[in-house]
């Protein structure tokens, strides 16, 4: 039974080995010719060492032994040219094995980055930033360089062997049968090898993602470092990071460099025989003594490259299972996608239902039970209630950020999931209470709204968010570059260019996520007149912390540990006798009054 388990083993590595580079095969077709350029470049650069061995015979025989020159001396010429030659074609390969790789790895990272924005935000919650940007591009590096480097190694390496195996049994059959049995027995070893390192692998590349986010959260967070004096805590922390990536190393080492020493002293037994056994050969006339010579150097360097094979042979396998994660992410189909069918969602939407809505992060443990909720079009729908009742997570599920776990969200009678995920979302505009801005230009940042918008639609954007002051003070006005994620803005500043990127979108539903919560009271009464602008002739639903603001909304939500406790307009609601909004309300107004 272990001989079957072991031969069934052997032959699904022999699949997956094939299976790697077949899938690989769309990406190197856009460059097959320069790939194969590179390829048949590295056969004369493995089949010169075959030359210059067998050039040594004659040389040897007429010159060391019979002491005559003749002719024999374009010999040593011969070697320094077909030296030079493949000094010239190892450049020629290494540059087109690096051009063609660059190009390749280029092609899948674009593919895992297009995969990426495809997953939900449910899978970045679960993600380190680390690990995104392991997954995402190292893999893609360790992958590519692998492939297309070993492949031209391995190519070189064959024809180098193959041409220098011709020259053993050209000059004694005999010691190269003996010399060819050793280097066989030499790869034995390496069958075993990548169960060895297969747990270790994916522990190291945990590890190296740990270390990344260490930095990404260095960076991000460096104020609150600063701020906090935790240099010295952070300190340990990156240093027990460290810690376990130096003992994975070690161990990485203890379980694959021991090849290269065994493979050394098999090879060198080789040596040994062939040196003994030649001379047997060499004193009963069997062989003469520049043969002799000539076999020895071919067997030199044919060993030579095989004693290091064994650390080839480790990046070939930290290849394939690079490979094998990349395959893995881009074969994952994301939770959140269009359903077969799925139709367009018009921007003339009616009403929106919420029925027995029900939501949870984690299986069992429910965020939301049983949400009941009619919003017609141009209604305004406020949510309010306790810190982490789950306001935003049903604000979140408009624009399926995630999908519910029971009942469902219907517009004109369509379940949302019925709906293409393009459409639904460009019908809908969020402005969040820390929005995100990339780094660049204002104009840049609002124009992520409408890439197309002329410069009036920008202008009247930036008027309608009340950000036209503020730009007409800076020297290069909506083409100011503003840092990544926006640092060289203000809060309030922010905010507005968030929602002059909405006004650019026009969406007819929009979601105001705690869009004041984080401003100042100055800060706040300007953002809030460029919400109100916003909001004209939509549908809105907005989560509040300050219950002045949304007076007069249609309706009012109170969500309390994930259900609806209470729903009216605010005076229907404030006369309920002990009711939750008017005690919210009271607890604000005395807070503010004092």
């Amino acid at each position: 039974m272990k001989k079957i388990l072991n031969s069934v083993e052997r032959r699904l590595a022999r699949n997956a080995f094939f299976m790697n580079y077949r899938r690989m095969w769309p990406y190197i077709k856009p460059y097959w010719f320069r790939a194969i350029m590179s390829v048949v470049v590295a056969i004369p650069i493995g089949s010169m060492d075959a030359l210059i061995a067998m050039s040594l015979k004659p040389y040897m025989d007429l010159v060391m032994v019979e002491k005559t020159m003749q002719t024999e001396w374009y010999i040593p010429m011969a070697i320094v040219l077909f030296t030079c030659v493949q000094g010239g074609l190892t450049y020629l390969a290494n540059y087109l094995n690096t051009w063609v790789g660059a190009k390749i790895t280029n092609l899948l990272k674009m593919d895992l980055y297009k995969k990426m924005l495809t997953f939900e935000t449910e899978f970045f919650n679960k993600q380190n930033s680390g690990d995104v940007i392991f997954t995402f591009n190292n893999n893609a590096d360790m992958a590519c360089s692998g492939l297309i480097n070993n492949l031209k190694s391995f190519v070189q390496k064959f024809f180098t062997a193959a041409s220098l195996i011709v020259v053993l049994f050209i000059n004694s059959w005999q010691l190269a049968l003996v010399c060819t049995a050793v280097l066989f027995g030499a790869f034995l070893p390496m069958a075993s090898l990548r169960k060895k390192i297969q747990s270790v692998f994916n522990k190291s590349v945990v590890a190296d993602a740990a270390l990344l986010t260490a930095y990404n959260e260095t960076y991000s967070g460096n104020k609150t470092i600063i701020s906090y004096n935790l240099e010295n805590a952070q300190e340990r922390k990156f240093q027990d990071v460290l810690d376990g990536v130096f003992k994975l190393r070690i161990k990485m080492l203890q379980r694959t460099r021991w090849l290269t020493p065994v493979m050394h002293v098999i090879l060198s037994f080789g040596i040994g025989l062939a040196i003994w056994f030649g001379s047997h050969l060499i004193l009963n006339g069997q062989i003469t003594a520049g043969a002799f010579v000539s076999f020895l150097t071919a067997l030199l360097m044919l060993y030579q490259p095989m004693k290091s094979i064994g650390g080839s042979y480790n990046s070939v396998l930290m290849s394939f299972m690079a490979i094998d994660r990349v395959f893995a992410i881009l074969d994952t189909v994301p939770a959140v996608t269009d359903r077969p069918n799925a139709r367009e969602l018009s921007r003339e939407h009616g009403v929106i239902e919420f029925h027995d809505m029900n939501f949870e992060y984690i299986p069992g443990r429910p965020v939301l039970k049983n949400i009941n909720l009619t919003v017609n079009r141009g209604e305004t729908i406020a949510f309010v209630g306790n810190s982490g009742g789950g306001k935003t997570t049903i604000v979140s599920l408009l624009p399926r950020f995630y999908d519910v776990t029971g009942g469902a969200i219907t517009i004109d009678g369509v379940d949302l999931r019925d709906y293409t995920l393009k459409s639904l979302r460009q019908n809908i505009a969020v402005v969040f209470q820390d929005n995100f801005l990339f780094a660049g230009t204002i104009r840049e940042n609002i124009m992520l709204g409408n890439e197309n918008a002329d410069a009036a639609a920008v202008e009247t954007a930036v008027k309608m968010a009340y950000l036209d002051d503020f730009v007409a003070t800076l020297p290069n006005g909506l083409d100011t570059q503003i840092g990544e994620r926006g640092i060289l803005l203000s809060g309030g500043q922010k905010q507005r260019v968030a929602i002059a990127r909405a006004f650019l979108k026009n969406a007819p539903i929009l979601v105001l996520d705690e869009a004041t919560s984080a401003l100042d009271n100055k800060a706040e009464s300007v953002v809030q007149k460029a919400i109100e602008n916003l909001m004209q002739d939509k549908t809105v639903f907005v989560i509040a912390h300050r219950l002045s603001t949304i007076r007069n909304a249609t309706k009012i939500c109170v969500i309390n540990q994930g259900e609806m406790v209470e729903q009216g307009t605010h005076d229907e609601l404030l006369a309920i006798e002990n009711g939750a909004y008017r005690a919210l309300y009271e607890m604000q107004f005395k807070k503010e009054k004092n």
